[in-house]
């Protein structure tokens, strides 16, 4: 009965609470027997009962609600029990968030318990790029580090499709990549690193878009066609690009293995440009002789531009004491002249008077 003293009726089964009560005793023979008695509809309302005890086990294997079977699997590492349920999803629910959710978090727990395979299956059916590619570059997975740069690259990922075409060497579909999504000054400097064949047609795009911002900040661009005494060794770089692709394209097959990382790293430092110039007997400058070169140039732009300042100061100086001093001057002029010292009479001593009134 409320306060409006209305009667309301609850509905509570004997059997449910006997089954209860012989849970609480620790009674689990009786409880069991007791179970068969319960219907079916109730099985849940039973299960939920139990997980509040801690008899996870005993609600998993008697609760009918899908949902609350799939959080127990999880919770208890059941993940075959968990994927059942996931395949049995209805084709219209497939997209919806709470399957996503539920994939990623099946993926999660095979991941805790190093089942890869399923851990890899769950994150494509979640769309868990992120995961998938921690997952691919833990295991040197190439094959499927590459299916993964077009999954995300028409999943609309396209961050982690870049890093996935940059780790497999696809730098041509990176180059794409940043067209495609409006970053031209990132392909652009990308090309002059990676691809020097493509810096002319790239930065043609970039004018393109920068003189509808700035005509004149889009003139200022530099590409070796117009410009190409600012592109040093230019040409030696286009040679070094098609090694570079005819060596990827001719070691696909056989990638360089995690064992061979501490003898294979050594080739990350080799300066190609130079390998070619010292074989064809041209000059070749080391990146340390660059590096002094440029300090020196650093060095002597700013003495110049301390001197400079320095020059800047001392001129505002004297300009500053020259106004101080044409200041006082005027002051000095404008000022009345002083009034003129008054004369002090000299005293008459009269000593007369003084001696009478004696």
């Amino acid at each position: 009965v409320d306060k409006g003293l209305n009667v309301v009726a609850y509905k509570v089964m004997l059997s449910v609470l006997q089954y209860q009560t012989a849970v609480m005793r620790g009674d689990f023979d009786a409880a069991n027997h007791l179970l068969a008695g319960i219907p079916d509809t109730e099985y849940t309302k039973v299960a939920r009962f139990l997980e509040s005890q801690g008899f996870k086990e005993e609600a998993l294997a008697v609760t009918t609600d899908s949902d609350h079977k799939f959080e127990l699997s999880i919770e208890l590492g059941q993940i075959d029990i968990a994927l059942a349920l996931m395949q049995e999803t209805p084709e219209e629910e497939k997209d919806s968030t709470d399957t996503m959710t539920k994939w990623k978090k099946l993926s999660d727990s095979a991941l805790k318990v190093t089942n890869l395979e399923l851990c890899e299956a769950a994150s494509i059916a979640s769309n868990d790029f992120s995961g998938l590619l921690l997952l691919y570059t833990a295991t040197g997975n190439l094959e499927g580090m590459e299916k993964l740069a077009l999954l995300a690259s028409d999943g609309g990922k396209t961050n982690v499709a870049f890093v996935a075409y940059l780790l497999t060497g696809n730098v041509e579909a990176c180059a794409d990549l940043l067209i495609a999504t409006k970053r031209l000054p990132e392909a652009a400097f990308f090309a002059r690193t990676y691809l020097p064949s493509r810096i002319d047609e790239i930065v043609a795009l970039w004018k393109e878009d920068l003189s509808s911002v700035s005509e004149s900040a889009a003139n200022a661009l530099a590409c070796p066609k117009d410009n190409p005494d600012r592109f040093e060794d230019i040409e030696i770089a286009m040679e070094v690009e098609q090694m570079f692709i005819a060596q990827r394209d001719a070691t696909k097959g056989s990638p360089v293995m995690a064992k061979d990382f501490m003898t294979a790293k050594e080739d990350l430092d080799l300066n190609l440009i130079n390998l070619i110039k010292a074989k064809r007997g041209l000059p070749v400058i080391s990146e340390e002789e660059k590096q002094a070169e440029a300090a020196r140039i650093a060095a002597e732009e700013e003495a110049k531009l301390q001197a400079e300042a320095d020059e800047v100061a001392r001129v505002a100086a004297e300009e500053a004491a020259a106004a101080e001093a044409a200041a006082a001057e005027a002051a000095a002029a404008a000022a009345p002249p002083p009034p003129p010292e008054p004369v002090e009479e000299p005293l008459q001593e009269s000593t007369g008077d003084f001696a009478d009134d004696w």
